[in-house]
């Protein structure tokens, strides 16, 4: 079905990481992808050029068409640091799974939780997890290396197999 996503189904490749990749390619696809590249700041407007200030921003192709010098005013991006809580409380194990309720609370939240880390993944931003019941089993720091995320969908898989 388009628009719906079939937890069922990419549940038949166990692999967290990969459920989390089809999930968020799935929303992902069709939105516009920006013509403009850059690392740490992003266009956000023109300015009139006061004189005796750089001209490093200078925007010549303006210069050129406008006959006036405007400064290029850039916005800039600041990265995320997530951290996603996860209760594995007793509460969480309902409904109890079989083949009407494929899919109980915790279940759904792990997906959840794998594909909010894509997402943060895709946009290079910080993530860390803690998890507790009666008192905290995980508690990993902010980071945003392949080695940590990799350690995560770790763990979330074998609260995934626990459940079953």
């Amino acid at each position: 079905m388009y628009g719906k996503i079939d937890i069922q189904e990419l549940a038949k490749f166990g692999n967290l990481e990969f459920i989390a990749k089809q999930v968020v390619e799935g929303f992902i696809t069709g939105l516009h992808r920006s013509p403009f590249h850059g690392f740490s700041v992003e266009f956000a407007e023109h300015r009139l050029y006061n004189p005796g200030e750089s001209t490093r921003h200078i925007d010549w192709k303006l210069y050129a068409k406008t006959d006036k010098l405007f400064v290029k005013r850039y916005e800039e991006e600041t990265n995320l640091r997530c951290r996603v809580i996860l209760d594995i409380s007793s509460s969480m194990y309902f409904p109890k799974i079989d083949k009407k309720n494929p899919i109980n609370k915790l279940g759904f939240s792990i997906y959840s939780i794998a594909s909010l880390m894509e997402i943060f993944k895709k946009q290079r931003d910080g993530v860390g997890i803690t998890v507790f019941e009666n008192e905290i089993k995980l508690d990993t720091p902010l980071k945003t290396s392949p080695s940590h995320h990799r350690m995560i969908y770790d763990e979330l898989e074998k609260l995934m197999v626990k459940q079953e």
